[in-house]
């Protein structure tokens, strides 16, 4: 099962793994509106079922849960792909903005683990793939709902990953660095309320500007999936696209004194050549 199967990585991935011989379900918050992914699956010769599900909803959750039991027996695997961007600086977000993101960045994820977790124990097998982000590892810069979000989730996938070990269950973060999205034009607010945050939204943008000039395919992403579920040599992270491995290596790699002098460049290319030197990334455009 994916959620979010209608575009980018959600799409590839419920593609990619129907052509891979999957039985594959794909959650979508609308049928109607799912042409481009029946139209994709058709032009590939594979098939994805579609189940209308908000993840943002207990009722639509289990519902839509409900109905894959009812027609496959069982799930065993379960891509958390489906979520929302969200950008703002830690003083211009409110408590509300948090929360939405937050609901379906991380709550999301979690209503749909506890649908399948139940059978997985019970069967001794079954992977959860949690798609996070880079913005999971690395504080990004003026988008604090996304980041909050992000890192709850890889917070809560280590411990599951912990706590389902003995039960024969396996989990996996993957951590996508710039991947072609529709996230592009759905997240370019740069609300800016107090006037004293310019600087830092224009390096959000700056680092989005040659995110679209870099980005991978979702593809990419799918294929990294697959070996997720597949390989015999599992990890608990997986880096990948434009930027993943530089940015969550790099911040592992620098002191937390270093991060935060970074946030002390005093112009915008003054921070694009510090941010050279401490991830190896050129975010110039």
């Amino acid at each position: 099962m994916v959620t979010g199967a209608n575009s980018g990585i959600g799409r590839a991935t419920a593609l990619h793994l129907a052509g891979s011989g999957y039985t594959v379900f794909g959650t979508v918050r609308s049928v109607a509106k799912a042409e481009k992914l029946n139209a994709a699956a058709a032009a590939a010769g594979v098939t994805v079922r579609l189940v209308e599900l908000d993840i943002a909803s207990d009722d639509s959750v289990r519902a839509g849960f409900a109905s894959i039991f009812e027609e496959a027996g069982r799930i065993d695997h379960l891509v958390n792909n489906a979520g929302v961007g969200g950008n703002g600086v830690v003083e211009e977000t409110t408590a509300e903005r948090m929360l939405e993101v937050i609901d379906v960045d991380l709550c999301g994820g979690l209503r749909c683990i506890q649908q399948v977790l139940p059978g997985m124990r019970q069967r001794g097998a079954g992977t959860i793939v949690n798609i996070s982000s880079v913005a999971g590892r690395v504080a990004a810069v003026a988008q604090a709902p996304y980041v909050a979000a992000k890192w709850a989730f890889e917070g809560l996938s280590e411990q599951l990953a912990h706590e389902v070990a003995p039960f024969g269950v396996r989990v996996a973060i993957i951590e996508p660095g710039v991947t072609k999205s529709s996230i592009f034009s759905k997240n370019v607010d740069t609300p800016n309320d107090t006037g004293a945050y310019a600087g830092h939204y224009a390096r959000m943008m700056q680092m989005y500007a040659a995110g679209y000039v870099h980005a991978t395919d979702a593809h990419e992403v799918a294929e990294v999936v697959l070996r997720a579920i597949e390989t015999e040599s599992p990890r608990l992270r997986y880096p990948v696209s434009w930027g993943g491995r530089e940015l969550t290596e790099g911040r592992a790699r620098i002191s937390d004194e270093e991060w935060v002098a970074l946030g002390l460049a005093e112009s915008l290319p003054d921070y694009i050549s510090g941010f050279e030197g401490a991830f190896g990334l050129d975010i110039r455009t």
